[in-house]
């Protein structure tokens, strides 16, 4: 029996690097797992390579009705959520000079906000579980250290990291006890 078996896992950003790394890992180890992303070509393949009855769903993280959506397909083939990975992600290196004002947005929209509406979502779904989850939101060292071509990348990767924080001591006052940021 594997560590998350029967386990219904969300991975955002799943088709590629990080995200289809943990889809495989977590299906491999007995999960359910849902895999979203903005690539459908990227999406399908990873769901067939992690294999274990895993569905992809086609997603853009930055917009909250599709949020609204995957979470209610997710309950619709599933019946619950227990776990959450916010993985998805882009990099487009620019020096804090450089940086264009679409490509800073562009890198909110996706991490900041992608990672906001993911946090909420994933509360208010596990909490009507009425078991334990986790939501898992990935970071990245740039949220620590300073380089000369990340500058938006590692803002919100900062950003990423604070809002993990807060939702942690918001579920543990709220004595949540579902719920796992």
């Amino acid at each position: 029996m594997g560590r998350v078996e029967g386990k219904v896992c969300l991975i955002t950003g799943g088709g590629s690097g990080l995200g289809r790394a943990d889809a495989i890992a977590l299906a491999s180890e007995g999960a359910k797992v849902v895999i979203t992303d903005i690539s459908t070509e990227n999406g399908e393949e990873a769901a067939h390579a992690a294999g274990n009855g895993a569905i992809f769903i086609e997603h853009d993280v930055a917009e909250e009705t599709q949020w609204q959506s995957v979470i209610r397909q997710t309950l619709d083939h599933h019946g619950e959520l227990n776990v959450l990975v916010n993985n998805a992600g882009m990099y487009i290196p620019a020096t804090v000079e450089d940086v264009t004002w679409e490509h800073y947005r562009l890198h909110q929209r996706i991490h900041m906000d992608g990672t906001f509406f993911g946090i909420r979502y994933g509360i208010q779904t596990i909490k009507q579980n009425g078991r334990m989850g986790s939501i898992i939101n990935t970071a990245s060292t740039t949220a620590l250290l300073g380089y000369h071509t990340s500058f938006a990348y590692g803002a919100c990767k900062g950003a990423i990291r604070t809002m993990t924080s807060h939702a942690a001591v918001h579920c543990q006052q709220s004595q949540i006890g579902r719920a796992h940021v």
